[in-house]
């Protein structure tokens, strides 16, 4: 809640009395309750399977619903999504609306596979609204039955929250300059890669690393760089330790961490790479391209909703590092293609992804549900 609806609850409770509902935790908690000026109630929901937990976070749940009876709720995540829309629906809550911001579903298999398939047409079921968040994910979501394409819609272009376009901006005078920055990590005239994300298989950072250190092999005279940021993957999709060794003894490589503002990185960088294997609507792509960078991102669902290959990125197939390669070899070779993609790359999310756009379009749907709820 902290980051995916950053301002969107405070434009909402400008309308309606917004009650947000998530775990504590100290930070984010507090955050979100200073930033958007809205009531904030602490319920616990494990991200894994737990029955025992999920239970207790059912009840509590059902029990604050028929207490507070919400004209809407509208739900987050899977598993908010699953217990936030079957509290709701015992409760008797008369508008229900979960948001799908990408599937985990996709990337499983065997007996997890079918039951995170079983949880997620439970919580679309329970629901009377379901809002991918992009087209691709609509079109996954019909396509295996999960729910009535009736009941499915996207938001204005796509993404959950848009982009604050006056923050993410390249002349935002908050920010140092770009030679400010690059002189903090001794960068001079390298083409920086950049990647924002978790540090994960899945997000297809083997990949990059290889294909990063053969381009480096190749070219011994044109400098080159890739900047981390995010946190490396504790759980799922390990990297290894053979690649974890790769990047931390690599000079050329700063695994800096997880940042709350990543508009420096972007700053200082030429290039945003993201070979991911599967997505939502990532919120990297569209702050990448705010920001005036040209992106390489894998040809998936989401990516290629932002990205237009040739036009303000290069599209490349998931798990081909022979791909990956050549387009970050084209970006270094070919100044002018990577000027023409950057050129593009803002007016892009300022036309289709800017932050006003989703809010006001969202804010159109409460109302039609209001009028029905008024004609009943």
């Amino acid at each position: 809640m902290s980051i995916i609806l950053k301002g969107q609850l405070g434009f909402m409770n400008q309308y309606f009395d917004v009650i947000g509902v998530t775990g504590y935790d100290n930070k984010h908690f507090e955050d979100v309750l200073k930033r958007e000026q809205i009531q904030m109630v602490p319920i616990e929901m494990a991200r894994t399977i737990s029955p025992i937990k999920d239970l207790v976070s059912l009840f509590k749940l059902y029990r604050f619903f028929k207490k507070e009876k919400p004209d809407f709720v509208h739900t987050h995540t899977p598993k908010a999504g699953l217990l936030g829309m079957i509290a709701a629906l015992f409760a008797g809550v008369p508008n229900r609306m979960h948001t799908v911001a990408g599937m985990p579903w996709v990337g499983l298999s065997g007996l997890k596979k079918w039951i995170v398939g079983c949880t997620e047409r439970i919580t679309f079921a329970c629901a009377h609204k379901v809002y991918p968040n992009s087209h691709g994910l609509k079109k996954i979501i019909i396509d295996n039955n999960f729910s009535q394409s009736n009941k499915l819609k996207v938001i204005g272009n796509g993404a959950s929250n848009g982009v604050d376009v006056s923050i993410f901006n390249p002349d935002n005078s908050e920010l140092k300059s770009r030679e400010e920055l690059r002189n903090e990590y001794n960068i001079s005239d390298e083409i920086v890669f950049c990647f924002i994300g978790r540090i994960a298989k899945e997000k297809g950072i083997q990949e990059l690393i290889n294909s990063f250190e053969k381009l480096q092999k190749d070219f011994v005279v044109r400098k080159i760089k890739l900047l981390l940021i995010g946190t490396f993957e504790k759980h799922h999709g390990l990297l290894g330790e053979a690649l974890e060794n790769s990047i931390t003894n690599n000079p050329d490589i700063l695994a800096l961490g997880r940042f709350d503002d990543v508009r420096p990185y972007y700053l200082m960088s030429d290039v945003f790479v993201f070979p991911s294997y599967r997505e939502g609507f990532p919120n990297a792509l569209m702050e990448a391209g705010a920001m005036a960078l040209p992106s390489i991102a894998t040809d998936i669902n989401g990516c290629n909703e932002i990205i237009t290959d040739g036009h303000n990125g290069i599209l490349i197939q998931p798990k081909n590092e022979t791909d990956l390669y050549n387009a970050m070899q084209k970006m270094i070779d070919e100044r002018e293609t990577r000027k023409f993609l950057a050129s593009n790359a803002r007016k892009i999310i300022v036309d289709k992804f800017r932050k006003e756009i989703i809010w006001e379009s969202l804010l159109d749907e409460y109302k039609i549900f209001l009028k029905k709820s008024d004609k009943c």
